[in-house]
């Protein structure tokens, strides 16, 4: 089952965060801290009853363990992604690259190792909030590259006038790159950039999204060069 946690200034309350995490104690570690933050929590153990509080209450903020009593949480975060893309960051014991590729791959916006940090991770947390409210921004003037058409107001990508579904962190890192496109931007940048932290940061959580970005662009994905030992461009003399 799934509670709400408030503090006593809940009138202050203006966003809502879910929790789905097993553990009691992180749990209530997690609601102490994100309250303090401005969230009204809403927390559950399971895995379908998070789902059902993601849909109830539109979160500003998803946190999520992976290994949950009612299943696994790469199945919650499938569900949830089939209609939601809040920012949801992975909080886990499981620290096998992999693990952490998929879940990237799946549609978190970030992922963290357990123990961790709670001032890390409200960090993080600032930092994924940041970047969904500048990709609300629907001011910028559409980005073309060749056969690669993006439309910010809209948010929609096309490739050769096909549709082409991506993720939040696959739009804005897409977007950052035809912004700035033929120059050399280190992993460094685009963390702070496009995931809004460096110091807390993993190179590798570029490079999956790169790959994942390269995946769905087809053909032209290969406009989106590596620039070895510093980062990427997005390169128009390397179109198809």
């Amino acid at each position: 089952m799934g509670r709400r946690v408030t503090t006593s200034t809940e009138g202050a309350h203006h966003k809502n965060a879910v929790v789905i995490e097993d553990d009691p104690s992180i749990r209530e570690l997690l609601e102490l801290y994100l309250g303090r933050e401005g969230y009204q929590v809403h927390a559950t153990a399971f895995g379908m009853a998070g789902v059902t509080l993601v849909k109830d209450s539109e979160p500003a903020l998803v946190i999520l363990d992976l290994m949950l009593p009612d299943g696994s949480g790469f199945d919650v975060l499938k569900a949830v992604r089939a209609f939601s893309q809040a920012p949801l960051i992975i909080l886990t014991a499981r620290d096998a690259e992999q693990d952490k590729i998929l879940g990237l791959e799946l549609g978190a916006d970030d992922y963290m190792v357990k123990p961790f940090s709670p001032g890390e991770l409200v960090a993080r947390a600032r930092a994924v909030q940041r970047r969904a409210g500048a990709q609300g921004d629907a001011r910028e003037a559409p980005q073309v590259l060749g056969g690669i058409e993006l439309m910010p107001a809209e948010r929609i990508v096309r490739v050769d006038g096909v549709q082409v579904e991506l993720t939040p962190k696959e739009f804005e890192l897409l977007r950052y790159l035809l912004v700035n496109r033929g120059l050399a931007l280190t992993r460094e940048r685009l963390l702070e950039e496009v995931w809004g932290y460096s110091s807390f940061g993993d190179a590798r959580t570029v490079d999956v999204h790169v790959g994942q970005l390269r995946k769905k662009l087809g053909a032209w994905g290969r406009v989106i060069q590596t620039v070895w030992g510093l980062g990427y461009k997005a390169d128009p003399g390397a179109a198809p």
